[in-house]
């Protein structure tokens, strides 16, 4: 049993209210700063009070245009991609992982465990190290600045499959045989049985990888040329060119504020299904 003391908690609040200021002061600034005009910011000091120029920052940064020496391509755009390219990474690791958890826990088929440990061993092999052959194999296919080329080469999830996996081999085996019984074959069982059981797993799963696929940069840097396929992470690094005075950071800022909004969006709505599938052994 805990025992409860005023002053630890005390001292326990006050440290996370340090850890919440540190977080969210550079997030502050971000927002001030898309509030008053490039100008002002680059100032010293800069002003730490919200100013009279968000509509003007917001517009310019959201329909493109400006006078900065960096990319003017609409944010709009930019954040229609990076939503394309996250939700298909998103449904497209559920769907592979869901589907090759299925094969590895209920198929019989020659060299499974080898098969498992072949996909486990890829978690050793992230984007960044096989990234020369990828996008050889990209721009071989004629896939540079495609949806396509943005998105299948990171769709395959080695922690996904190994995640349902773990929780498929938890699923009774009464359950498959009542399936089997009731005349459901692999794909009815699927679809009827394991899917709505993995639900809250899916959502916590969701909740991660469209983080993963929204805050994606590397990858994209090699494979966007083109402004009307930059996703909005590199969108922002397009638009910083230059000395202070060459680039409208009011705009830049702004369109960092706009960035962050969906993945909050997403953590803030499925907050109770994503700890629920990370903690709850009762699914």
């Amino acid at each position: 049993m805990v025992e409860r003391r005023p002053t630890l908690g005390l001292l326990a609040h006050a440290v996370m209210w340090l850890g919440v200021l540190i977080v969210a002061f550079p997030i502050y600034l971000a927002l001030v700063a898309s509030t008053h005009t490039a100008q002002d910011i680059v100032q010293a000091p800069m002003p730490l009070l919200p100013g009279h120029n968000a509509w003007e920052s917001y517009k310019a940064a959201l329909l493109g245009g400006g006078a900065g020496s960096g990319s003017h391509a609409p944010v709009a755009r930019m954040m229609w991609v990076s939503l394309v390219c996250a939700l298909t990474i998103t449904f497209g690791k559920i769907a592979i992982s869901l589907l090759s958890a299925f094969a590895v826990v209920y198929f019989r088929f020659p060299f499974k465990p080898l098969c498992f440990w072949a996909i486990f061993v890829t978690l050793m092999l992230p984007v960044e190290v096989r990234i020369g052959p990828t996008y050889q194999v990209v721009s071989d296919l004629g896939l540079l600045n495609t949806y396509a080329g943005l998105t299948v080469p990171l769709i395959a999830s080695a922690t996904a499959t190994f995640l349902f996996r773990q929780f498929f081999l938890t699923v009774p085996d009464e359950l498959v045989e009542a399936a089997r019984m009731d005349g459901a074959g692999p794909m009815r069982f699927f679809k009827d049985v394991l899917v709505p059981l993995s639900s809250t797993s899916i959502a916590a799963l969701f909740v991660i990888q469209f983080i993963y696929g929204w805050n994606q940069y590397l990858w994209p840097l090699l494979a966007t040329t083109s402004e009307d396929m930059y996703p909005v992470v590199i969108g922002i690094k397009r638009m910083i060119a230059g000395g202070d005075g060459n680039n409208e950071w009011n705009v830049i800022m702004a369109t960092a504020i706009l960035a962050m909004l969906p993945p909050t969006l997403v953590v803030v709505l499925m907050q109770k299904w994503f700890v629920k599938g990370l903690v709850d052994t009762e699914k």
